[in-house]
Parts: C-alpha cells; sequence; structure tokens
C-alpha cells in the first residue's frame, strides 16, 4: 500500500495524467470531424478507451490509498464524477451522453496548480454574487415591466411581454446589436426612448457587471493571500524547527564539552595524585 501511496501522489504520475488529458482532449476533438473518422477513426477510439481505462485505473488506485477520504475530497469527488460520467454507456437515450465524455478535459483543474486556486477563488466567490444576483434580478425585473409597457404596442417581437423584454433588455445589457438593431428602431418612433435605455445600460452594464469582476477579483486576491499566509507559517515553522534543532544541537555539544572538561579535570586530578604518589615514596 505504501509503494501504491508514492505513485498515486508522485509528480511523475500527475504529469503522466495531465499528458493523457491533452492527449484525450486532442482526440476528443478530431472525432468531431468526419473527415478524420474516415482515415483514423478506430485509432482514435481504441485511444479514447485505452486512456480511460487509465483514469479509471488511477481512480480506483487513488480510492484504494484514501479510502473515505478520497470522498471527503471536493475536488477528488469531481474527478470520480467525470470518469463515471464517461462510463456511462452512450447508446440510445443516453447518446447525449456522448458529448459529455468532453468534460474529462476539466480534471485538468484538479491537476495544475494556478487553475485550481482560479476555481477555488470563484467558488468562493459565490455567496457574495448572490446579493448582487438579486439586485440585477430585480433590476430586470422592473426594466421588464416598464419596457413592456411602454414599447410593447409598437414592438411585441421585442418587448410584447415581460418573458421577451426580458431577453431584448439582456441583449442590450451585453451591447450586442442594442444600438442600431434594438434601440435605433425603436427612437425611430419613440424618440425619448434613450431617457430609458441608457441609464439601463449605465445600472446594468457599467455598474452591476462591474461589482461581479470586483467581488472575483476580491476573492482571488484573498485565496492567493491565504496562500501566501500558508506559505509564512510553513517558512516560519520550518524555521523554528530548524531553530530548536540548533538549539538541541548546541545543547548536546555543551553537554559533551562539558563531560571532556570533567574527564580531563579527573585525568589532572589523577595524574596530581600519582605525582604525589610517587614523590612520597623513599629514593
Amino acid at each position: 500500500m505504501d509503494r501504491l501511496r508514492q505513485i498515486v501522489t508522485s509528480p511523475r504520475t500527475e504529469r503522466f495524467i495531465l499528458v493523457l488529458i491533452i492527449l484525450n482532449a486532442i482526440t476528443l476533438g478530431l472525432e468531431t470531424s468526419s473527415w478524420v473518422m474516415d482515415r483514423i477513426g478506430p485509432v482514435l477510439l481504441v485511444l479514447d478507451r485505452i486512456v480511460l481505462a487509465v483514469f479509471v485505473i488511477e481512480v480506483v488506485a487513488r480510492i484504494a490509498v484514501h479510502r473515505l477520504a478520497f470522498f471527503r475530497d471536493p475536488w477528488s469527488l469531481f474527478d470520480f464524477t467525470v470518469v463515471a460520467i464517461a462510463l456511462m454507456p452512450a447508446a440510445g437515450p443516453f447518446s447525449v451522453l456522448r458529448a459529455l465524455r468532453i468534460l474529462r478535459v476539466l480534471r485538468m483543474i484538479t491537476i495544475v496548480p494556478s487553475l485550481k486556486r482560479v476555481v477555488g477563488a470563484l467558488i468562493s466567490a459565490l455567496p457574495g454574487m448572490g446579493s448582487i444576483v438579486l439586485l440585477i434580478g430585480l433590476i430586470f425585473y422592473v426594466a421588464s415591466v416598464m419596457a413592456t409597457k411602454l414599447f410593447g404596442a409598437d414592438f411585441p417581437q421585442w418587448f410584447g411581454s415581460i418573458p421577451a423584454s426580458a431577453y431584448s433588455l439582456f441583449q442590450i445589457m451585453t451591447l450586442e446589436s442594442w444600438s442600431m438593431g434594438i434601440v435605433r428602431p425603436v427612437m425611430e418612433v419613440q424618440p425619448y426612448a434613450w431617457m430609458f435605455f441608457v441609464p439601463f445600460i449605465l445600472s446594468t452594464t457599467f455598474t452591476m457587471l462591474n461589482l461581479f469582476i470586483g467581488i472575483v477579483v476580491n476573492a482571488m486576491q484573498a485565496e492567493h493571500e491565504e496562500e501566501a499566509k500558508a506559505e509564512r507559517h510553513r517558512l516560519e515553522e520550518d524555521l523554528r524547527q530548524a531553530s530548536e534543532e540548533r538549539q538541541q544541537v548546541h545543547a548536546e555539544e555543551m553537554a559533551d564539552l562539558a563531560a571532556l572538561r570533567a574527564e580531563i579535570s579527573d585525568l589532572r586530578q589523577a595524574m596530581t595524585d600519582l605525582t604525589a604518589s610517587l614523590s612520597r615514596r623513599p629514593g
């Protein structure tokens, strides 16, 4: 088991799995080309099965090494889920699962530390995003009701109902053909429509979305600071242990030196006693 643990946790194993993930991503992409499949399709399918078999063996080995701790680690559960989806039958009603095989590429997140930090920061930012999502949802609802009442009669294809208005406003928020595609045609009928659309863009595109970015950046900075703090703590712990070891070695050396001095003193005393004993003997 110790040998298996060394293999599973070895950096070489992680690099090997990373290479397989990249290779699998390439093969899955090539499978979408009918020209490639007509020529080397069977080879790609065999490579896909080999890579999947290696992934299964690696996950089983990690479960054998870590046991229940494997299922308490979110990243390990993510790997397990991705591999389990790939093992499900992809025929008949489950044929849609064939498209989910590309999810195996996401295993790269669990292997590359920088990607893991970014995803961890995004996950930690989710609670802070909740209030912003609620606020932007309220803004969208209010704006959708207003747009339906203001422009629904003249432009029912864009603002004929609340869902249609919400979708049109989402397009406007993303700034995708918002001016020439929607706003200018509306302004040809209602010239003052800009008084509605411009504040909406300012309050959503340039305010709410920037708040999302700010929360994500703040979460990534906090993640970086936590890692830096943990690294400093490890360095301080190493320095403390090194200092304690030096002090222990110094104490041992001082004890050895004291013992050596005591032995020298005893030898001197013995020499003195021997000299005195010899001097008292008659000629």
